[in-house]
């Protein structure tokens, strides 16, 4: 199963974070993300993100910097933030009501690429197989997210001067 689209949003009412991720066989899981487990996770994507390749065989700390905000601003180029999510009738595996996420895990392939592990309490969770474009994306999307959340957190990936301007929300 391909990832399709990707869709995070603040929902007052809950005061959570929704991820939706439709897939390319009609199949769509819903999750909740707390403020709770965004701080926890927030951490986790930037160690991600400074290891990708590129930036990790820089020795020096500040062309590490450097190299992760040029792979940033070149990985959220590759991304289509235009489209809006597709509200289609999806099957969901995981049921009608978002699960909420208690456990996050993630790792590094020899190839380059990361998973994302993202697990409630008991039962089943996802696994996103993340290129260095989609790790870069889904951070746009939380930070965009978090700031429409009124949750008092700064999610900042540190990539020297330059500033991660949050803003749409979908990622096709």
């Amino acid at each position: 199963m391909n990832l399709h689209q990707i869709k995070i949003e603040f929902v007052p009412e809950h005061d959570r974070l929704l991820l939706r991720i439709s897939t390319s066989d009609g199949k769509e899981v819903l999750m909740w993300l707390t403020r709770r487990c965004v701080k926890l996770l927030w951490p986790g994507l930037v160690k991600l993100a400074h290891n990708t390749p590129d930036v990790a065989a820089q020795s020096h700390p500040d062309a590490r910097q450097a190299v992760l905000g040029m792979r940033h601003e070149a990985a959220l180029g590759k991304s289509d933030f235009s489209r809006p999510y597709e509200e289609v009738a999806r099957d969901r595996p995981f049921g009608a009501e978002p699960v909420l996420v208690a456990r996050m895990q993630s790792r590094a392939l020899d190839n380059g690429q990361f998973v994302l592990s993202l697990l409630p309490r008991e039962g089943q969770g996802i696994n996103l197989t993340l290129d260095e474009t989609l790790l870069h994306s889904i951070c746009k999307l939380i930070q965009a997210a978090v700031e429409k959340s009124e949750w008092d957190l700064k999610l900042v990936l540190p990539v020297g001067n330059a500033v991660v301007e949050p803003g749409s929300r979908t990622l096709n």
